[in-house]
């Protein structure tokens, strides 16, 4: 199956602001975009590239002053295989978890958890605990 993925995002910036987008196709699906995979910058900017603790590729750029518009439409071959579920798999307590994933468990900058976490407290405790107890089919709606 080929998925059809973009974006348009536009900000207004009073000064020049730098930032850090976190964009791109995540490189190992890189191999599964059919076509050109890139962001389209207007007005024109300069931006690189650079792969985060996560291996993600973030583009780092200074917005300028004003409407600066962002967008990129791509397609991506996919198997359409759904994820693993292992009924068997157990829900840990956060204080027995191991000190390294614990960075997984912090709020993003990318979403506004203070708006959304009543939404996703309610849409979680519909579900028992683990994985195999209907997470897959987990939906948030506003």
């Amino acid at each position: 199956m080929q998925i059809c993925a973009g974006f348009e995002i536009a900000y207004d910036c009073p000064q020049p602001t730098p930032m850090l987008l976190s964009l791109s196709v995540h490189p190992s699906r890189m191999q599964d975009v059919i076509g050109p995979h890139g962001i389209a910058f207007d007005p024109w900017i300069g931006a690189t590239d650079y792969r985060d603790s996560f291996g993600n590729i973030c583009t780092r750029i200074l917005a300028p002053a004003g409407r600066l518009t962002m967008r990129a439409e791509f397609t991506v071959r996919d198997p359409g295989t759904p994820d693993a579920v292992v009924p068997e798999a157990m829900q840990h307590a956060v204080q027995d978890l191991p000190d390294e994933v614990l960075v997984f468990l912090l709020g993003s900058r990318y979403c506004d958890t203070d708006r959304l976490s009543d939404t996703a407290w309610v849409a979680v405790r519909r579900h028992a605990a683990g994985l195999g107890a209907g997470a897959g089919d987990l939906r948030l709606r506003p």
